[in-house]
């Protein structure tokens, strides 16, 4: 994947992350808002990151946002280190001796 995708998808995660956060600016109807959020999180991040790895970020995105409190977490960026950074898939070439 080149760089420009990957810092796209970077900013991509950053902006969902604050949609999230903005059910604290509206005391009361924060909650009802994270009702329509959470699944809206939940199918964004799979579609976002494909296969296994983002079925399971699409069900901590719906979890993380359906429970009260939870709203914190920054799934979708963690989602972003994890992929880019944490799990990254180069191979590292040894020589031998």
């Amino acid at each position: 994947m080149n760089k420009e995708k990957k810092y796209q998808k970077l900013a991509l995660s950053l902006l969902f992350d604050a949609i999230g956060y903005v059910s604290y600016l509206i005391p009361g109807v924060g909650e009802l808002s994270d009702i329509v959020w959470a699944p809206a999180s939940a199918y964004i991040m799979t579609k976002m990151y494909k296969g296994n790895k983002g079925k399971v970020a699409g069900a901590i995105a719906f979890i993380e946002e359906a429970m009260p409190g939870l709203d914190v977490v920054p799934t979708f960026t963690l989602m972003w280190l994890y992929t880019y950074v944490f799990s990254s898939k180069e191979t590292k070439t040894t020589i031998e001796v």
